[in-house]
């Protein structure tokens, strides 16, 4: 659409001579959001933590969803790297239960961490299994 309005006449009349230059600004301040503050809110706002019986995770800007996941009930613990996360060194921890609404995840770690987060999860989980049979 904004390669259609350079061509366009300014003499046209309409609302092209105003989205000449306001579709520019809105891309402009769109791009500012995307790349500059959000992030910045999601890693004030993004926890986790691992305890000796659960993992837990806090999202949200405005409305905050808190998850739990009790190690006993951990049954696959995943460590993936996206393109962008091998790039810069990092990777994403999935924890998964046997519910759908039990998914953990941390993202963007540093890929050793991420590796010795799996790790211990899954060792807890394999401990917890054993010593409930």
């Amino acid at each position: 659409m904004v390669a259609l309005l350079v061509w366009v006449p300014d003499d046209l009349g309409g609302p092209e001579p105003f989205l000449r230059w306001a579709v520019p600004i809105v891309t402009a301040l769109d791009v500012l959001v995307v790349v500059g503050i959000r992030p910045w809110f999601k890693h004030r706002t993004y926890r986790w933590e691992v305890t000796a019986e659960a993992v837990h995770t806090r999202t949200g800007w405005l409305s905050r969803t808190w998850t739990l996941v009790p190690v006993s009930r951990i049954q696959t613990v995943d460590v993936t790297r996206g393109l962008l996360q091998q790039v810069f060194g990092l990777a994403s921890v999935a924890v998964y239960t046997a519910s759908s609404q039990g998914t953990v995840r941390i993202w963007h770690l540093e890929h050793g961490m991420a590796q010795r987060v799996a790790e211990d999860l899954t060792a807890r989980a394999e401990r917890t299994r054993d010593a409930a049979t």
